[in-house]
């Protein structure tokens, strides 16, 4: 299992997500995949067309940069991190 960590702002928009979700996944597309199963509407929040991540979104697996196909390994950390900007 690898553990997902995700950004604070997603949690009230999907009852009972947590900041910490386990998934059994080989890759970041997966691991976004199994948690859209859970939690409908979950992909749209991080994939748009293509696929490929939104623009705002950063994803790091054990502390490397990841993509969609990016693999993920038991014990892996996935780091979700939405981009903030401002002036």
């Amino acid at each position: 299992m690898a553990e997902v960590f995700l950004p604070t702002p997603l949690l009230p928009l999907f009852p009972e997500l947590t900041r910490r979700v386990e998934v059994d996944a080989a890759t970041v597309g997966e691991a976004i995949s199994q948690l859209n199963e859970r939690w409908p509407g979950f992909r749209d929040r991080l994939v748009e067309a293509g696929p490929a991540l939104r623009p705002h979104i950063n994803v790091y697996v054990d502390k490397e940069r990841a993509g969609l196909d990016t693999a993920v390994g038991t014990g892996s950390r996935v780091d979700v991190i939405a981009a903030i900007s401002g002036g």
